[in-house]
């Protein structure tokens, strides 16, 4: 019905037929309920197999766990380990939760203590994205960043600063994931059941990773024990120690850095039973990223890096095969906390994962090439209003002023401030009013050592030849030359 009470007819391209696919909205209506909370959400998530990346001789499904209301497989054991510690009286309403968490964790706790009235503090190395940040944040969490180059028993590690924090607070507790038993409860019970009935009894491998060690430790186990000849195999990144626990029994090498998050360990979580797992790739963190990346051109599926590394494990697993079978692994997470990281090329290319055409010269070291359309500029005209709002947008300090495809000037932020702070009025004035038109101009062909002295006198280097403007190189882009000759 309308608003005034009037019968309304559905548009026909919602009309019900009684010969409506399966998968139609008429059959899927009896399907839906209503629910008291979306922690009743948690859990139950779907599979989906795979059919656009080459699988070998086997077919590759995956449980989607970003389906959960918190976005992750996490949801699972933040409202375990919660209600566990509600069981036994460890905390009451009121109190502040500490976690140590590489930020979906983190995520599933603040669901949790948001619609339960509790406090929560969350620790999160440096090297998580901004994206997850901003969403804790978001819910209601403090959260405290902590160096991600540091091991165990240093005062900055995030574990020892959960740890810390909790002795030193009234009321407080640290759920401390990589030893809680409920965490691999929640799977044991949970998850393993579920992959269980929704493949109808028929698996024969799974890929897990280990970040606590819950997820392989409890679906290993409930699969185990109603399949004991199922294969569960470790994906781990490159630089992480469990791999090479599950092939020799014990730690090789010292731990590396890698850029997947929420995957891997530079020490072997108590929660973590490696023995459940038969065999360990490896796989680097390039691999990992790009098939994130795949996996959504694909498939439609929108994972972040954990999952790009579990799918890259899973189709080495499936490729090596010479017989049929029926392979499953996991979809952690949503690719929309990455959006800043791996599913922006400028990041991939910084970060030497993505490849484009080089020159042998200055066009080389530019992130934001004029002919690929990444330039972020102004017109004359733009007013500087417009000028400020495009810095704010794209995160830049400064943009060069072009007419048509030429460059006539470059604004900065103390041009506007020096314009402005005392005439807000100013702000509708246009770029060339108050722009720099003493351009700091070479060629592409320019020595790089030469860029120094452009550097110093605090301006960027304005890249041009045979009348075209190729873009410009900051100091950033600059130390990112350098970084990565110093990676070769």
């Amino acid at each position: 019905m309308d608003l005034s009470g009037r019968a309304c007819s559905a548009p026909a391209s919602l009309a019900f037929s009684a010969d409506a696919p399966a998968h139609s909205l008429s059959s899927r209506k009896s399907f839906m309920t209503t629910h008291e909370s979306v922690l009743e959400l948690i859990g139950n998530t779907p599979i989906v197999e795979l059919q656009n990346l080459d699988t070998g001789p086997c077919r590759l499904f995956v449980k989607m766990e970003s389906q959960n209301p918190g976005g992750s497989i996490k949801d699972r054991i933040g409202l375990s380990m919660i209600e566990e510690a509600e069981k036994s009286g460890r905390i009451k309403p009121g109190d502040t939760l500490i976690e140590a968490t590489a930020g979906n964790t983190g995520l599933g706790l603040a669901l949790v203590a948001a619609l339960k009235g509790y406090k929560l503090i969350l620790i999160l190395p440096d090297k998580m994205s901004q994206e997850k940040i901003f969403h804790l944040r978001a819910m209601g969490a403090q959260v405290i960043t902590t160096r991600s180059d540091v091991g165990r028993g240093h005062p900055d590690y995030y574990q020892d600063v959960a740890e810390r924090l909790e002795k030193e607070m009234d009321g407080a507790l640290w759920i401390n994931q990589f030893e809680n038993a409920a965490n691999p409860t929640a799977h044991r019970e949970g998850t393993g059941p579920e992959i269980w009935e929704q493949m109808d009894h028929d698996v024969d491998a799974v890929i897990c990773g280990v970040g606590s060690g819950g997820t392989l430790t409890g679906v290993g186990r409930f699969l185990q024990s109603v399949k004991p000849d199922i294969e569960m195999v470790l994906a781990d990144p490159e630089g992480s120690i469990l791999v090479d626990v599950v092939r020799t029994g014990e730690i090789q090498n010292e731990p590396g850095s890698w850029l997947v998050e929420g995957m891997g360990e530079d020490f072997v979580p108590k929660n973590a039973d490696l023995d459940v797992a038969s065999e360990a790739i490896v796989v680097t963190d390039n691999d990992s990223l790009n098939t994130a990346r795949e996996l959504l051109l694909k498939e439609g599926i929108f994972a972040g890096s954990s999952s790009g590394c579990l799918v890259k494990a899973a189709l080495d697993y499936c490729r090596k095969q010479t017989e049929p079978k029926r392979v499953l692994t996991f979809i952690c997470d949503s690719g929309n906390k990455y959006l800043s990281k791996m599913f922006n090329d400028y990041w991939m290319l910084d970060q030497g994962f993505m490849e484009r055409e080089t020159y042998g010269d200055l066009r080389d070291l530019i992130t934001r090439r004029a002919e690929e359309g990444g330039v972020i500029s102004v017109t004359p005209e733009d007013t500087l209003l417009n000028a400020y709002g495009r810095m704010r947008m794209y995160d830049v300090s400064q943009l060069p002023v072009l007419d048509g495809d030429q460059i006539v000037g470059i604004i900065d932020e103390s041009d506007i401030l020096l314009a402005v702070h005392d005439r807000q009025e100013r702000f509708e004035e246009p770029c060339s009013k108050h722009m720099t038109d003493r351009l700091e101009l070479v060629t592409p062909d320019t020595p790089v050592d030469q860029l120094m002295h452009i550097f110093r006198a605090g301006h960027v280097v304005l890249v041009v030849g045979d009348d075209q403007f190729y873009g410009l190189i900051t100091i950033s882009d600059y130390l990112n030359y350098h970084r990565r000759k110093s990676l070769k």
